[in-house]
Parts: C-alpha cells; sequence; structure tokens
C-alpha cells in the first residue's frame, strides 16, 4: 500500500527526524499474513459489489422492515464466516446505494453469496460485480471493529 505523506505536518515532522529517532517499521509477521491470505505485498484479490436502485421499490411498511432485517442478519452472518470484509451505504447519488466487499476467490462466488440477500432478491437493489485487489488487512476489519462498537443497555 502506498501512501503521500509529504505535505502534512505529520509528514514535515517526519522528515525532520533524524532516521534513529523515526518509528521503526512493523515487524513482517508470517503467520498473520497467512492468516489473511496476504501475497509478498500484503495484498489480495477481493470482490468489490457496488449495489444500486433495483427496478422494484418495496413499499414501505412491514414487508420492507422485514426485507431490511434480513439485509443486515444477512451481511452479519457473511462477515461472521469471514467471506464479508466490508458493507456500507453509499450517498445514493446515481442510484449508488451501498457495497459489499468479499474475500473470495472470483466473481461467481461473490454472486452466489450475495444472492442470498433478500434486498437483490426482492429487485431493491441491483449488484455491479468488479474484482479488487487491496490490503490484506481489510481481512481483519471484522475483528477490529466488533472492539469499536459500544454496547447498548
Amino acid at each position: 500500500m502506498f501512501f503521500r505523506i509529504a505535505g502534512t505536518l505529520a509528514g514535515l515532522l517526519m522528515l525532520a527526524l533524524p532516521a534513529a529517532a523515526q518509528p521503526a517499521a512493523p515487524a513482517y509477521d508470517p503467520a498473520l499474513a497467512a492468516r489473511f491470505g496476504a501475497d509478498e505485498r500484503g495484498m489480495r484479490a477481493y470482490v468489490l459489489v457496488i449495489l444500486k436502485t433495483g427496478p422494484n421499490r418495496v413499499p414501505d411498511g412491514p414487508e420492507r422492515d422485514a426485507m431490511f432485517r434480513g439485509h443486515f442478519a444477512n451481511m452479519q452472518r457473511l462477515s461472521d464466516e469471514g467471506k464479508l470484509v466490508l458493507a456500507g451505504p453509499l450517498d445514493g447519488v446515481d442510484g449508488w446505494r451501498g457495497l459489499f466487499v468479499f474475500a473470495v476467490a472470483d466473481i461467481e462466488e461473490a454472486r452466489r453469496l450475495a444472492a442470498t440477500d433478500p434486498v437483490l432478491v426482492n429487485g431493491e437493489m441491483v449488484a455491479e460485480y468488479h474484482a479488487y485487489y487491496g490490503s490484506a488487512a481489510l481481512a481483519g476489519l471484522a475483528e477490529v471493529h466488533k472492539q469499536l462498537v459500544k454496547p447498548q443497555p
């Protein structure tokens, strides 16, 4: 992964520090790399799914509420299985409603997993599938996220 920090205050401070005073790069962890499916660059293949407005808006009411409860439950199940590493809503501009990032071998497997989602089954949304190559660290996102969710009373 490539980051550019030059021009920021942090970047200017890092440039001002002698090399010995700069933080050491984290040590490579081969077990963690294997667990997350990382290649030699710390990257891996994913499938990015863009959810767009579909042809069948389910009317407001109990059926729509149940569909979205099922949508959230399905995402949780896929996350618990380690298949869905990132999901969330988009701003709705141009019909773009949400995204999934699946840690799966190919687009066909992502299609099978997405086909279990009630918003796609009901035509509320449709999906576009794209191969994506990104940091293998995404595979650990759900683990970290659990530590950020404040327990509800």
